[in-house]
């Protein structure tokens, strides 16, 4: 394949995506990492894209990608994800579960438990959850966003602030190498907090194209988190303050 043809498809790969790791690329390009450490800084000399230390993401920090998109990518890494976040999370257990393609890839994994209580701002969540018969799952109320079925404003946050669960598990649209988490909407960014708030443990989801993603609201710290679930290493930097804080990294 022509430099030219492989530059414009990893522009390809990082609209649907967002951020993608030199790894990846290597192997759906079949090249050395040397070949597209030269096309990724190629690029951001042309300033189509940013830099980050092992990967590469657009600069565009106020637009998400699509939901119906974000379905269907990195979906067997977030079912490990999900898997292991379930995992973590005993029977009889009470939680929020947060909006996300992540989160419900858990509330799926969640499938296989008995008598748990579910408070959560995400109907794709809820529909999933009441299959079961054992399950208490309670809605937020407040404005439905029709892109994705979750549930934001100031009546959801108000309405989160009446409980106190075991677990919070919250998705994200990027984590930034100084620990910041980072999305995109402030009136979701709002509701995670309060959840990080309201959760005696939080268990952040999130898979690896996430590391180094530029979002333009920033909800937090990663430091306010007490366990990340991933499917790869993160950047060295990153996993050095999850060290110095504590926070438990699992790779799935």
């Amino acid at each position: 394949m022509k430099q030219t043809q492989r530059h414009q498809e990893i522009l390809d790969v990082l609209t649907r995506q967002g951020f993608v790791s030199t790894e990846d690329l290597v192997t759906h390009f079949d090249v050395s990492p040397q070949t597209i450490r030269r096309d990724l800084n190629d690029l951001a000399e042309q300033n189509k894209i940013r830099r980050h230390h092992g990967g590469a993401s657009l600069h565009s920090s106020t637009v998400n990608t699509a939901y119906t998109t974000r379905k269907v990518m990195q979906l067997k890494e977030k079912e490990r994800i999900a898997q292991a976040v379930a995992a973590h999370i005993p029977d009889g257990s009470s939680l929020f579960i947060d909006i996300g393609t992540t989160t419900e890839a858990v509330a799926r994994a969640l499938l296989g438990h008995r008598e748990l209580r579910i408070v959560t701002n995400n109907l794709n969540v809820a529909s999933i959850l009441t299959a079961k018969d054992d399950f208490t799952v309670i809605i937020a109320g407040g404005e439905i966003r029709n892109r994705d079925g979750g549930i934001v404003g100031e009546a959801t946050r108000d309405f989160i602030g009446q409980f106190r669960m075991d677990y919070g598990v919250i998705g994200i649209s990027g984590i930034d190498l100084d620990g910041s988490l980072l999305d995109f909407d402030y009136h979701e960014v709002k509701i995670a907090q309060a959840i990080i708030q309201y959760s005696r443990e939080v268990l952040l989801a999130a898979d690896h194209t996430k590391f180094g993603r530029n979002a333009m609201v920033n909800l937090g710290n990663i430091s306010q988190v007490h366990a990340l679930f991933t499917d790869q290493p993160p950047p060295d930097k990153l996993a050095r303050i999850l060290a110095s804080h504590q926070v438990e990294c699992h790779l799935c």
